[in-house]
């Protein structure tokens, strides 16, 4: 509906790895050269904005051109943490809130890409004319604004709008 759309979050990537790589994720995107690395997970740059983001950090940190034939492509950031999650890649880019939850948090490590070396991830919501629950949207969207609904994007690692 106009009027409605409500920027809610802006999100962050990381470079992952898990706690059993001998990887120092801590030197930051460098460590992408390393030749022991043999497949980078990111979401799909064609179609996912934390794909996009990672291509942009690689080339921020001018890396890119020296690991691009490595990288594996998720469908989204959820299917690129799984690939690494799984060991089926060695490292990934993934969005700091899939770092953050409890399974991923324990099992690897991470070191969060500056907000400046790519286009910021803002998140945002609407409520949709033909939605049939509207109401319920609102009390949503409500919900998002307050202090529990910062205090949930905080803590998963969202920066939130000013």
């Amino acid at each position: 509906m106009p009027g409605s759309l409500y920027r809610y979050a802006i999100g962050r990537v990381v470079l992952w790895a898990p706690k059993s790589s001998p990887l120092d994720v801590s030197k930051g995107l460098t460590v992408l050269r390393e030749p022991t690395i043999k497949k980078i997970a990111i979401a799909n740059p064609k179609h996912a904005p934390y794909g996009r983001a990672a291509v942009a950090a690689m080339e921020h940190a001018q890396v890119y051109a020296d690991v691009k034939d490595r990288l594996v492509l998720g469908e989204n950031i959820s299917q690129a943490a799984q690939f690494i999650e799984s060991g089926a890649c060695d490292v990934g880019i993934i969005a700091l809130s899939l770092a953050l939850a409890p399974a991923m948090k324990s099992a690897g490590t991470y070191w969060q890409i500056p907000a400046d070396a790519h286009p910021p991830l803002e998140q945002g919501a609407v409520i949709v004319k033909q939605s049939k629950n509207q109401d319920t949207a609102r009390q949503f969207l409500a919900f998002m604004q307050g202090p529990q609904g910062q205090e949930m994007m905080t803590r998963y690692g969202f920066t939130l709008p000013k």
